[in-house]
């Protein structure tokens, strides 16, 4: 599967929130700036250290959970219209198709705006180098002009793979800042890498 692993979304054993779109603020810290965590993330059955996985929930929602636990920020899960398969090969083949088609998958009930928001944490996982095709679809529906934006990724072998250079192109006038770029396999050990993340970037604070 090299090279067309789907593998962000690795292992996690916790039960986690419900596969919901759901917008919540949370209330860590007070960076006194407002900051908009949107993710997308896919359980199912996923690559684990050459193998597969059945997850209950996709290491990605394990991540923004982590983080949002830690921040004040307001929450938004990115979904498909047409939800992708939780079989592994099944949906391998159509993140391929959607690379190759350059394809922008609808999504379920988007925010109306971002306006408020003055940074922005976009999270997925990384397949085939990328993120999925789904992230496109979200940052370019928005005005980014002004805004910082910082990609979220857990992955098998491509950490942050192009996220910077896409949402650079798909969020004109953003600022691209640090991202963090989690291994799947070790994302629920991550809490002093998501920590040291947080502090760095300015959106954590004490």
């Amino acid at each position: 599967m090299t090279g067309v692993q789907i593998a962000g979304c690795s292992p996690s054993e916790s039960s986690g929130p419900t596969p919901e779109s759901t917008e919540r603020s949370t209330s860590a810290a007070s960076p006194g700036r407002r900051i908009l965590l949107a993710y997308f993330s896919r359980p199912g059955e996923n690559y684990s250290y050459g193998g597969r996985t059945n997850l209950k929930v996709g290491n990605t929602e394990v991540l923004a959970e982590m983080i949002s636990e830690r921040i004040e920020c307001d929450v938004h899960r990115i979904e498909a219209v047409d939800p992708y398969s939780d079989d592994y090969d099944e949906t391998v083949a159509r993140n391929v198709r959607e690379q190759n088609a350059d394809a922008r998958p609808p999504i379920v009930d988007p925010p109306p705006s971002i306006e408020r928001y003055d940074v922005v944490l976009l999270g997925s996982p990384i397949w085939n180098v990328r993120a999925p095709m789904i992230m496109s679809t979200f940052a370019e529906r928005y005005d980014f002009r002004g805004k910082t934006v910082h990609p979220l990724t857990t992955y098998a072998m491509s950490g942050l793979g192009t996220t910077e250079r896409d949402y650079a192109a798909s969020c004109p006038g953003a600022t691209i800042g640090e991202g963090l770029a989690v291994r799947g396999e070790e994302v629920r050990k991550a809490d002093a890498q998501v920590e040291s993340w947080l502090r760095r970037v300015g959106v954590l604070r004490g």
